[in-house]
Formats: C-alpha cells, structure tokens, sequence
C-alpha cells in the first residue's frame, strides 16, 4: 500500500554549473510529495502523524530558509571565510554534488530512509511548473554513481 505525504520548505541555491540565471543565487518554494511503501498490520497501516512527526521536524531544522550549497562550489569557501570572519552563523545546507533538483531529491530521498521510512517514489516540486519524479530505482543507481565518484575523488586526491 501507498500513503502519500506533501511537505514544503523555502530554501536558497544556486547552479554553479550552469552559464544562465541559475547561475545566480536564488531561491525556491520546493514542494515534496513523499510516496510511502506500508503494510496493513490490523486495521490501519500508519498514522500519517508518524511520517510528519519526523520529517517535518527535520526539514525546518535543515532545510528551511537556509541555502543548499555545494562544498565545491567557489561560494563555499567564500561563505565560510565570511562565518569565520564575522561569527555570523549561517545555515547552510551542504551538499557533495551541485544543488541541482536532481540532487535535492538524492539527498532528501536518502535522508527520509535513513529515517526508517520506506520510500517508493519521491516528487520534488522547485517551481509550479518543474517536478522531478524520483523512484527507488533512480536512488539506488545514483547512490552508485555517487559512491564511485567519491572512490574517483579519493584515488585522485592520493596521487
């Protein structure tokens, strides 16, 4: 069976990697639609309140009017220098990859998991008109991808 849950939070970014307006920072009402695996085990499977009292929690607390950031990226640094500099705290949310909605749905997909919650699907919403649909087999080919990078990463760094 399948319960679907809806989130939202208000977060900064910006595409490091591109040469257009995204380039720039700027930000986004993302909207998440979480598609739960649950089995029946009476007569009801889950309370909704058991997925929102762990995810909702966790967005605004990681989330929310904060700025994904990718640890590569030159702003990083930048931001960094300026926290150390001024012991203004900042809340940064970072990634190892840009921060890309592709991206934001690997980590936030993993991130639900790793609460114990058993996704199918997860649809994250970064404009009224742009969703990606992100399946269990989307994050488990990306968590490849994504752990031979950083064996790529590690072997170069040691040569």
């Amino acid at each position: 069976m399948i319960i679907q849950k809806q989130y939202k939070f208000y977060a900064a970014h910006r595409n490091e990697e591109l040469e257009d307006k995204c380039r720039n920072l700027h930000g986004h009402r993302y909207g998440i639609t979480c598609f739960f695996e649950v089995e029946r085990t009476g007569s009801l499977s889950t309370l909704f309140g058991d997925f929102d009292r762990k995810i909702e929690p966790f967005l605004k607390s990681e989330y929310d009017h904060g700025m994904m950031v990718n640890i590569k990226d030159t702003l990083y640094e930048t931001l960094m220098n300026h926290v150390l500099r001024t012991g203004e705290k900042l809340k940064l949310k970072r990634f190892s990859q840009p921060t890309t909605v592709e991206n934001l749905a690997h980590q936030l997909f993993t991130e639900i998991t790793d609460m114990g919650f058993r996704l199918s699907c997860l649809e994250v919403r970064e404009t009224d008109t742009s969703v990606v649909s992100y399946t269990r087999e989307d994050w488990v080919t990306d968590s490849r991808y994504f752990a031979n990078s950083k064996t790529a990463d590690t072997e170069s760094l040691s040569e």
